[in-house]
């Protein structure tokens, strides 16, 4: 069975936003293997923006690490519809991207075209993002896959080696709870 040493690490980016806000925060946690955290970071993206793929870059620039083996986020569709082009975060960066969702869709193009009636660029970058591949975990749930740099198998793997219950690899469940906490400061 291959496992992953107890240094390899995943950077892990999930947001919060508030109705209303113009913003949203990102929270990037490093965790190694061995689920110790190592590393956190913020960044904030626009509300119906385009600026989330460069508030990740930021994210990983502003951790100044070279020890980070992936990167993985909570969704590539955030902000309401500010779309991260994962595969320029791995090219820019040379880190392999797993995205990761929770949920079956028939996908967000009808919302992106009602939303943001000809917003082409927006729609092209949703569809850039290409099929989520449905995978279960060792612990029996399911979760949709997307990966940039390494295949959806490997993808798998990683989330399953930092998966310790339920669907949410543990890097994106704890930059979630940052986030959140980051979001509910700014807003009392």
């Amino acid at each position: 069975m291959k496992t992953l040493k107890s240094g390899v690490r995943v950077l892990g980016i999930a947001e919060s936003f508030v109705q209303g806000a113009n913003k949203s925060v990102l929270a990037g946690v490093v965790m190694r293997r061995d689920m110790v955290i190592d590393g956190t970071a913020f960044g904030f993206s626009t509300i119906g923006g385009t600026d989330a793929t460069d508030a990740v870059l930021n994210i990983f620039a502003s951790l100044q690490r070279k020890d980070i083996n992936y990167i993985m986020l909570s969704g590539c569709v955030i902000s309401w519809f500010n779309i991260i082009d994962p595969e320029r975060v791995c090219s820019e960066i040379n880190v392999p991207v797993i995205g990761v969702t929770y949920e079956d869709s028939g996908g967000l193009a009808d919302d992106i075209m009602h939303h943001f009636p000809g917003d082409e660029e927006r729609l092209s970058a949703y569809k850039k993002l290409g099929i989520r591949e449905r995978v279960i975990l060792k612990t029996g749930y399911d979760v949709y896959l997307r990966s940039w740099g390494v295949d959806n198998t490997e993808a798998c793997f990683v989330c399953d080696s930092f998966t310790k219950e339920g669907r949410i690899p543990e890097p994106l469940r704890v930059a979630g709870i940052v986030a959140r906490a980051a979001m509910r400061s700014m807003v009392h």
